[in-house]
């Protein structure tokens, strides 16, 4: 059958369920190929050898293995969920070294469909910026790994681009799942609350943050999806025709996007409406506070998760990101902000099916010790560059991220799909689409 790294989790799992390979064969050859490559990539906080290639003798060894639907895949976890005999650090030296003594049910509810977790991926500190880096290394975009993988799920779609395993779990605060996919060129999807059970760091960021799948393929990412959320993401038989808002308007007022951004959107619209969908021009009502509205919330997110920490053992971007926030929690945790930004971007959503938008409004940082830089730099740059995903975890409606076109250097480009609640399965559906009218490189080539 030839390499199994590079294969989508579908193939592996049908593969495994048929005993055409042996889930130990698939996981030992993910393993050699982190042996060989992550020296240059640095996804990974920690590979779980020897335990991960136990865990596939587990599951070979499993009565149910035939109707497994993750059979013998290797999975990556953000370093930020507990993954049961080893400690989550959420990037940082302030955090405990403390083995979990459970799974997080999402982890749990991957290791139940077979799949074997092959180690932890790296993020920034306590996951709060779009760039990933810090004490356990500087992760680089596969494509181009002279730039940053983004954030802060940064390790496990840097894992998912380079071949490490075909599939990953990450969450979404701020972006921290569309962020890197869109870099990595991968498909990903923020689902609404409720579909994917949270349960992330001290309160989800006040109930912005989802945990979410990273794939190469949307049938992979329906697929890992439908096990987190234990249920069914089945493609439509005749997806029905929608309307479609295409919006270019950076959500910052006075910033600008990208020429490749741009053309992205315009490409994918182009699809779209010849595909049947009514596609039309129609900004969204952002708020002229919406940026400041994304502060508050960011660092006050990043204040609770910082309580109990030593502040002396957080590097000094993290420590001014807290303390900032700590003067807006009580205001935060009423929502008041949310429930406004709701109420003013719900007509929009009620009158369009879907908004399609630039993924990001440039390309992403150079790879570097972004950590050790200092506070405004960090924001500066992470908000010029992904001003258009923190609305909708504001808002906690569904978005997804998924690749269309290249830069000049060669890497993914990529754009955004939002919807109301509950219609997950619509941008399934719109991705798919998109997906077989503009087939996308599913991973980086790196040279032995």
């Amino acid at each position: 059958m030839g390499s199994w790294a590079g294969r989508s989790a579908a193939e592996i799992a049908a593969a495994v369920r048929e005993k055409r390979v042996t889930p130990r064969e698939v996981v030992a050859e993910h393993l050699a190929r982190i042996e060989r490559h992550d020296g240059r990539i640095e996804a990974f906080r920690t590979v779980r050898g020897q335990a991960a290639l136990a865990e596939a003798d587990e599951v070979a060894s499993r009565a149910d293995l035939a109707g497994l639907p993750l059979a013998g895949v290797p999975v990556a976890v953000k370093d930020n969920l507990a993954v049961r005999g080893e400690s989550h650090r959420v990037g940082s030296a302030a955090t405990p070294d403390t083995p979990a003594a459970e799974d997080h049910v999402t982890v749990a509810r991957l290791r139940a469909a077979g799949a074997v977790v092959v180690g932890l991926t790296n993020v920034p500190e306590l996951c709060v910026f779009g760039t990933t880096e810090g004490v356990y290394g500087t992760t680089r975009n596969p494509w181009d790994t002279t730039r940053t993988a983004g954030g802060s799920s940064g390790g496990s779609a840097a894992a998912v681009a380079a071949g490490f395993v075909p599939i990953a779990l990450g969450n979404d605060g701020m972006g921290s799942l569309r962020i890197p996919a869109a870099n990595c060129g991968l498909v990903t999807l923020k689902p609404g609350p409720g579909v994917v059970p949270a349960g992330i760091g001290n309160g989800d960021w006040f109930g912005m943050s989802e945990n979410g799948p990273l794939a190469t393929t949307v049938e992979d990412l329906r697929l890992m999806l439908g096990v987190l959320a234990d249920a069914d993401f089945p493609a439509a038989e005749e997806p029905a025709r929608r309307t479609i808002a295409v919006a270019l308007r950076n959500p910052l007022p006075g910033a600008g996007v990208s020429r490749p951004y741009a053309s992205a959107v315009r490409r994918a619209a182009g699809v779209l409406a010849r595909a049947g969908h009514r596609v039309r021009r129609a900004e969204p009502p952002y708020p002229v506070t919406m940026g400041v509205t994304a502060l508050r919330y960011w660092t006050a997110g990043t204040a609770v998760d910082a309580e109990g920490l030593d502040p002396a053992r957080l590097a000094r971007r993290t420590r001014v990101h807290a303390a900032l926030g700590r003067r807006f929690v009580a205001s935060v945790r009423t929502g008041a902000g949310r429930d406004r930004l709701r109420a003013r971007l719900a007509p929009f959503l009620t009158e369009h099916d879907v908004l399609l938008t630039p993924a990001l409004a440039r390309r992403s940082p150079a790879a570097g010790p972004w950590h050790e830089r200092g506070w405004l730099r960090n924001v500066l740059v992470n908000s010029a560059y992904s001003p258009f995903t923190p609305p909708w975890n504001l808002t906690g409606w569904p978005a997804m991220s998924l690749p269309v076109g290249t830069l000049p250097s060669g890497a993914p480009c990529a754009v955004q799909l939002v919807g109301r609640p509950g219609t997950e399965p619509v941008l399934l559906d719109l991705a798919a689409e998109l997906e077989r009218s503009l087939p996308w490189e599913r991973t980086a080539p790196l040279a032995d």
